[in-house]
């Protein structure tokens, strides 16, 4: 099994990053922030205003680091990829596949299957916790028959027509799970997001994708060409594709967990001129130690039936997705939590 190493996230505005031997430093000016083993790193994430040296760029790219920039809002920027691994037949396959409806749908259709399941999940988590709730136990039963029409569609605009209508399902009740502290939740809104909820949410499944992307183009697969999420330029199609299946048991659990603890508070976020509401820089850096810490808890993975670091959940499926289109197993087992 490969090991979780770790991920640096820089977001101290005006930093600068530099290769120093085989080590990755960090400074502020002229004050070295910190200086990290690149052996033990692999991802290095930057947010705002961080600069890189040409040649660590370079070495990212050389060793499989991933080095990804976005705003201080958390918006994908940019990203450096080095050399394409893998075996230049297996992205073949995945271009076919891609672009072969019947394919694609087979893939597509247990990534949502997944994704709807996973979500009914957590409501039930809910209702399993805190008792009887009535609009909660309805959308449970409307997610239950969204599971139940996936299993027949034929097209991919048909699984995203009922991922859509899950989705308004599942975050429709969304609020019921928030337990006070101020936070409301009125329905997703994105590019940007417009109050607090939708902030952690957005954060949170950016970095999610950035996981993704990492794993696939480390098994070879390209990351920019998806069966559920269609081409389009610069988004990484089949990331996207991977994260709808980590976007419940892993994003939103993490988001309601940092609320309902109270390790963020309302009074941990601004909202700017154009409406757009960001972490603080200190929130944004206890939700990133949280995130790590999160990333090293171990779960049961349901179908390689061995214990994974959460962190290590997308490198699993992005290497079950590359053994099935290889021909090794008759269907992708997306990832469902028990």
């Amino acid at each position: 099994m490969k090991k979780l190493l770790n991920t640096l996230y820089i977001t101290r505005q005006k930093s600068y990053l530099h290769k120093e031997r085989e080590t990755i430093v960090v400074k502020l000016d002229k004050e070295k922030l910190g200086q990290f083993p690149a052996l033990t790193v692999s991802n290095i994430l930057c947010f705002g205003q961080v600069s890189v040296s040409p040649f660590l760029m370079g070495y990212c790219g050389e060793k499989s680091i991933g080095l990804s920039f976005y705003t201080e809002y958390g918006k994908f920027l940019a990203r450096v990829q080095g050399k394409q691994t893998g075996n230049v037949l297996l992205r073949r396959t995945q271009y076919r596949w891609a672009d072969d409806e019947l394919k694609s749908v087979s893939i597509a259709r247990l990534m949502v299957a997944a994704k709807i399941a996973n979500g009914r999940s957590v409501l039930m988590r809910e209702v399993r916790n805190h008792g009887s709730n009535e609009p909660i136990e309805a959308a449970i039963k409307h997610l239950a028959a969204s599971l139940r029409r996936v299993r027949h569609v034929t097209t991919v605009p048909e699984i995203l027509g009922i991922e859509g209508d899950a989705a308004n399902c599942y975050f429709g009740v969304f609020n019921a799970l928030l337990k006070g502290n101020g936070f409301k939740f009125g329905g997703r809104v994105r590019r940007p997001p417009t109050d607090p909820v939708n902030a952690l949410l957005s954060f949170a499944y950016t970095l999610i994708t950035h996981e993704c992307a990492s794993a696939l183009q480390g098994v070879g697969l390209d990351p920019y060409v998806g069966f559920l999420h269609q081409d389009r330029p610069g988004r990484v199609s089949l990331a996207v594709d991977l994260l709808e299946e980590f976007r419940a048991p892993w994003a939103d659990r993490f988001v309601l967990t940092l609320i309902n603890r109270q390790q963020v508070k309302l009074n941990d976020f601004v909202t700017e001129a154009s409406g757009a509401v960001r972490l603080t820089d200190d929130a944004r850096k206890t939700l990133l130690v949280a995130w790590q810490e999160r990333k090293q808890v171990e779960v049961m993975h349901p179908y390689l039936d061995e214990k994974v670091p959460v962190g290590l959940l997308p490198h699993c499926q992005a290497m079950l997705l590359a053994r099935h289109l290889r021909g090794d197993t008759e269907y992708y087992p997306p990832y469902l939590v028990k």
